[in-house]
Parts: structure tokens; sequence; C-alpha cells
């Protein structure tokens, strides 16, 4: 933080939590938890307030706590940025700004889960580099087909591994002749349509 600040670069990073910081907001998690008991519904409420540790931050620095009650228990969080608070409201900050960086880290699991970019195993670099270049575009290949052939289906948010089993890895009868090559889908596959759909947007985007 300290060399952010040097050099004039903004920052948000996640804050652990203390029994300290945990006490700051204590008003926010009763409340909180009333709302939750009232509504049934998990509740949050968040609060901004200038912070400092008791030796090893250099100067006092703005935090955002989120105060929730979910599942019958507190579940505080805590941030700490260089942003004003006129340039990001306490809420946005924390819901649109740091929740983002998350919805990233997703991304590159669902690319290493999903599409093994983490299989990295090979003796040499160049090697490993291709690998990995592999999955990078078997990723981009599976956004565009959930972005233009899936947008309208179950699938339009579904993760690159759920693509890959429920409609690309799938069995099919094979017939290859002199002209032309068959491929026969079981009659009972559940996401017919789907992959029907899919084929035919992809068709019209390609032409």
């Amino acid at each position: 933080m300290a060399w952010c600040e040097d050099n004039r670069v903004d920052y948000l990073f996640g804050l652990a939590r203390t029994t300290r910081l945990v006490e700051e907001i204590a008003v926010e998690l009763a409340v909180a938890e009333q709302r939750a008991v009232r509504t049934g519904k998990s509740a949050r409420r968040f609060k901004d307030f200038m912070w400092t540790t008791l030796d090893s931050w250099s100067r006092r620095r703005r935090v955002v706590a989120k105060a929730e009650w979910t599942q019958g228990e507190a579940n505080p969080r805590f941030v700490v940025t260089s942003l004003t608070r006129a340039a990001c409201k306490a809420r946005y900050l924390y819901e649109r700004v740091y929740c983002a960086r998350g919805e990233m880290e997703n991304r590159i699991k669902e690319c290493q889960g999903d599409l093994f970019a983490d299989r990295t195993s090979s003796a040499t670099m160049r090697a490993n580099q291709l690998r990995l270049w592999f999955a990078s575009a078997a990723y981009v290949l599976l956004c565009a087909l959930r972005r233009i052939g899936l947008g309208n289906t179950q699938f339009a948010n579904a993760t690159c591994g759920s693509i890959r089993l429920k409609l690309l890895k799938i069995g099919a009868l094979v017939r290859i002749s002199v002209r032309r090559v068959k491929i026969a889908m079981a009659s009972a596959f559940p996401y017919q349509d789907e992959y029907r759909s899919a084929h035919a947007l992809l068709g019209q985007a390609v032409g």
C-alpha cells in the first residue's frame, strides 16, 4: 500500500478480519441480523471509515466493511482502498469493483479446471507454453460459443466445463464413406434443441 501511494497507484485490497475491525461494525452487524431474522433472507449493510492498525500501517487509510448476516451467522468482510468516497461509494466499491476481481479469478479457475490449463508438466518451457496456448484458444472458442450460440438457452451462463460435458463430449455413431462422413446422434440426447439452435446461430455468424 505504501508503495502504491508513493507511486500514485490506486489500490483495492482485501483486509484480514480482526477483532478490532469486527467491533467497529458491531452496530451494522446487529441491524443486519435483525433484518435477516425478520425477512428470512440474508441481509447486509456497509460502513465506510478511516482506519489504522496498532503498529504495522504508516498512516490511516479508508476501509469499507460489509456487515452481513447470512445462514444464521455473521459474515463480515473488509477491504482497504486509496479510492476516495467521491470516486466510489461503499456499496459500489465492494459489490461492483472488489467482487469483480473475484469473478475474474473464477474465470481463471474455469480455464484451469475445465480446460486443463494447469497441465504444464512437460519437460520444456516451450512445450508447456504450447499447452497453455491450446487451453487459452479453447477458452476463447467456448466463450464465443456461449455468447453467440447459447445466449438464449439454459447454457447462457454455463461454465466451460458444463458446455464441454453436455454439448461437446457426447456419444455419436460415425459412418465414413467415399463421398461423405455421417454423424448420427442419439434421438434421446437431452440437449438437442440447444445443440440445433447453436449450430444455426453459429452458421449465421460465420455466413
